[in-house]
């Protein structure tokens, strides 16, 4: 089993920044990817930013490139997501998850997730 646990959230007003953490415990060394998505109210949980464990290839959504970062620390098992030039429709809870599959942009293809962090960006 892996435990996810998500820092670093709050209020912070459009243009701003804010940086996610998720410190990740338990037997992680069979998961590929990390990744973070996000989930607004009324809306489905979406695909943010995704990082593979071994090579630290990152992907991301096309509406956060340029603005969004994802990086990780293996050593520490702690991944991070730096986020700038927030806007109020980026408004939501913010989830880590593991997986052990090949995929990285589909919440199914993920098996472990933290409980969320909320971030609320005002304008």
């Amino acid at each position: 089993q892996v435990q996810l646990v998500e820092s670093g959230g709050g209020l912070v007003q459009a243009g701003g920044s804010l940086r996610l953490s998720c410190a990740a415990s338990g037997r992680t060394s069979s998961s590929v990817y990390m990744g973070w998505f996000r989930q607004a109210p009324g809306k489905e949980r979406e695909f943010v930013a995704a990082i593979s464990w071994n090579r630290g290839r990152t992907y991301y959504a096309d509406s956060v490139k340029g603005r969004f970062t994802i990086s990780k620390d293996n050593a520490k098992n702690t991944v991070a997501l730096q986020m700038n030039s927030l806007k109020p429709e980026e408004t939501g809870v913010y989830y880590c998850a593991a997986n052990a599959g090949t995929g990285y942009a589909t919440a199914g293809g993920y098996d472990y997730w933290g409980q969320g962090t909320q971030v609320t960006v005002s304008s």
